[in-house]
């Protein structure tokens, strides 16, 4: 079946549930109080779900007040234990130390232990003894960073400084000159390369690899703290702003400098990897060797166009391989830490895009060299999964079946679907029913995944898969949330790219009671940039709750996957390379001839909106399409990508230094003079992602030129608008649209 066929048939069976609804039962209407996670029904329209963990290949239901031990064959459930025992098996008190069981852990499958944390408190209870095991916690100013597999030591942050709690509850210090500009144990290169957290336990659990970034040599972006005003008059706080200065480099400056070390438990000491001078370098995906005498990372030039694999000795610091090598012409991106299979201490996968998609690698140690060009030392390399899609997660293993379980987009651009990938001959195995977006967490062994997954119309289900036959046994189905409500109406469908050949997907939401014969305001939502994708298979489409709820007040929105979006190979990702939002505009500028071929779309009411590489998009739409798009809402805009950071903006525009015309010719500031709609421009004045200086920036090229954007300002909020301030927020972007487009 190909794609459009089924988008087709999901779109008949949206339609077909909606005519079903008697016309004597009153539909209510869409709120952003409904449809806006920060409002205050947001809650009750999402669709149920399960939390669950896997305690071997045991699955738990894990709830507020009880944990449940699933029946894999039936789906049925029993109780294992509440949280009134938890509490008794701490101490027998009348306090309470725990309150819900939601993020309780099964670590061990072969022993009966619970770990549960409570604010500052980690209690790991035997539920089979009524026994605590051990408990500890942290003080005030402390911060947990992780604790190893055996849950025998955790590292903590404390006073910027890193620290290590042992076995023995001993703790060691193993910095002294943490700030603000010298940081340990969390994640550094502004969390790109796949980046998101600072320290790594060793498999043994007796070594702790940590990252250590010295940004004492970056600039300081001003940013300001406004202070809340009481209405107590009593009160004594300031009431004038602070300076909150933030380390940010920007593209073309000086960046930080980043070195791992490695604390041994057994010996007290710490080495750092002799990796040789950090400047203008990355180093990501720390990984350890099985027998934990090996670290491994990815490390890659300031260009991002030279990546290596490098070994490392844990005990000296001293290298000891450099282990793979991949060039590229425009870059590579290393996203993932090599993972050694269970059954094979020589052996590891690796995740490479070397073909031109991202795939699995088989990599084998010590053998007979090398078959992939540009590799060192002696390490034998062989592509285990091929094809044009990729390879969107590696999952885990089946150690027995001597498979890898992996999620992938084969079946579409726009789903995912699981898949078991034999280690021997690269067989893949489809696990569940190859239909829209399905999320797999593995049991201990790899024989099972819970398998949740979502199509176009159907809200929730998930099933218990066996990872060995293929065989699902169905747990849980949620009703639609969204019944009794008046559902708009959603399709997708794929138009050419731009460069006439390329396959673009598009998401489009029409009013409950859309009518053909009539003519509708119509807004394009877009994002367009790298790391992101609007549309698949999910419920609905993934379309927002916002294009929802402007359904309901008669708008149409269209959602279009441009070319530099995520998940559709490198080729579809770099054709954006050091001209970000050049391509991305004729991509959606083909969407809108799209539009304008419809007869219910109004060409002469076309409106923008998008946030982030969104916002820069909106922006660029709106100031080299003048007249082709009446009114836009930016959010948190990109303005000119010399004020971006260095490891996003140099990956995909070089420097202003090496590529002075691209940074020119993508620059806003010189499109202000051809603003000719109505724009609102949307900030959170403490933007550490996209600082402020940009549309500020905008604002005085604007007044030069003459043209009139609005402007609006969160004091106090970042990058994205929190809790139910993003209702306000999502109120502004539709009124503005009310105001001008309707």
């Amino acid at each position: 079946m190909t794609m459009i066929k089924y988008c087709s048939k999901a779109l008949m069976v949206c339609m077909t549930m909606l005519m079903t609804v008697s016309p004597m039962n009153a539909q209510k209407n869409f709120t952003l109080e409904d449809l806006n996670f920060g409002g205050t029904n947001y809650r009750n329209m999402v669709p149920e779900n399960r939390w669950t963990a896997w305690w071997g290949d045991q699955l738990v239901r894990l709830d507020v007040d009880a944990c449940y031990l699933v029946d894999k064959a039936n789906g049925k459930e029993n109780r294992l234990f509440d949280v009134s025992q938890i509490n008794q098996w701490i101490a027998p008190t009348k306090d309470i130390k725990v309150r819900t069981l939601y993020n309780a852990e099964f670590p061990f499958a072969d022993k009966s232990v619970v770990v549960i944390s409570q604010g500052s408190k980690t209690y790991m209870v035997d539920f089979k003894k009524h026994a605590l095991v051990s408990s500890f916690e942290l003080k005030d100013g402390e911060n947990l960073l992780e604790t190893n597999a055996q849950q025998t030591a955790y590292a903590f942050l404390k006073d910027n400084n890193l620290f290590v709690c042992n076995h023995k509850q001993q703790t060691v210090q193993l910095s002294t000159d943490g700030s603000r500009e010298v940081v340990y144990g969390q994640a550094v290169h502004r969390d790109e390369f796949g980046i998101s957290k600072g320290t790594f336990w060793s498999p043994d659990g007796n070594k702790l690899a940590f990252y250590r970034m010295d940004q004492s040599m970056v600039t300081d972006y001003p940013q300001v703290d406004i202070p809340e005003i009481g209405f107590d008059p009593e009160e004594k706080r300031s009431c004038i702003a602070t300076l909150a200065p933030d380390k940010y480099p920007m593209a073309g400056e000086t960046s930080h400098q980043v070195t791992v070390g490695v604390y041994d438990l057994t010996t007290g000491k710490t080495v750092y990897l002799k990796a040789g001078d950090p400047t203008d370098r990355y180093f990501t995906n720390v990984a350890w060797s099985p027998d934990s005498k090996t670290v491994y990372m990815f490390e890659l030039n300031r260009k991002q166009n030279d990546c290596r694999l490098v070994a490392y000795s844990a005990e000296t610091g001293n290298k000891t391989a450099e282990l793979y090598r991949e060039t590229d012409e425009k870059y590579v991106e290393p996203l993932h830490p090599i993972v050694f299979l269970p059954w094979d201490a020589n052996s590891f996968i690796m995740q490479s895009r070397q073909d031109g998609y991202n795939h699995l690698y088989l990599c084998s140690l010590g053998k007979h060299g090398s078959r992939m060009a540009g590799n060192t030392e002696s390490l034998e390399v062989s592509q285990l999964t091929a094809g044009k899609w990729e390879v969107l997660e590696m999952i885990g293993f089946n150690a027995k079946q001597k498979t890898i379980i992996i999620a992938s987009n084969e079946k579409s651009p726009i789903q995912q679907n699981i898949y078991a990938v034999s280690v021997k001959t690269g067989k893949r195995t489809l696990l569940g029913n190859g239909e829209g977006w399905h999320n797999a967490k593995l049991s201990g062994s790899g024989n099972y995944i819970l398998d949740n997954y979502s199509t176009p119309t159907v809200p929730r289900r998930i099933e218990i898969v066996q990872t060995t036959k293929a065989k699902a046994v169905s747990y849980f189905q949620a009703k639609d949330p969204w019944m009794g409500y008046s559902i708009p109406q959603f399709s997708c469908g794929t138009i050419k790219a731009a460069d006439g050949v390329t396959d673009l997907y598009y998401r489009m939401v029409k009013p409950a009671d859309f009518d053909p014969n009539k003519k509708y305001p119509t807004v394009v939502y877009v994002y367009g940039g790298p790391h992101a994708h609007n549309v698949d298979a999910r419920w609905h489409y993934s379309s927002r709750g916002w294009e929802s709820y402007m359904a309901g007040k008669g708008y149409i929105t269209f959602i279009l996957d441009n070319r530099g979006s995520e998940h559709r190979g490198k080729d579809f990702e770099q054709a954006t390379f050091h001209q970000l939002g050049q391509e991305e505009m004729k991509d959606q500028m083909k969407g809108v001839e799209f539009l304008k071929t419809l007869s219910y779309v109004d060409a002469d009411r076309i409106g923008v909106h998008g946030w982030s590489f969104g916002g820069f998009m909106t922006i660029s739409l709106m100031s080299n399409y003048p007249d082709v798009f009446k009114v836009g809402v930016a959010g948190g805009p990109v303005i000119d990508w010399h004020w971006y950071e260095v490891m996003y903006g140099e990956r995909y525009m070089g420097t202003p230094q090496s590529n002075p015309e691209g940074y020119k010719k993508t620059s806003l500031l010189y499109q202000a003079k051809n603003l000719k709609g109505k724009l609102q421009i949307i900030q959170g004045l403490n933007d550490v992602t996209v600082v402020p200086q940009h549309c500020l920036t905008f604002l005085k090229a604007c007044i030069a030129a003459g043209t009139q954007p609005d402007f609006f300002v969160y004091p106090g909020e970042p990058h994205n608008m929190r809790g139910h301030q993003s209702v306000h927020l999502h109120e502004r972007i539709t009124q503005y649209f009310e105001d001008y487009l309707k």
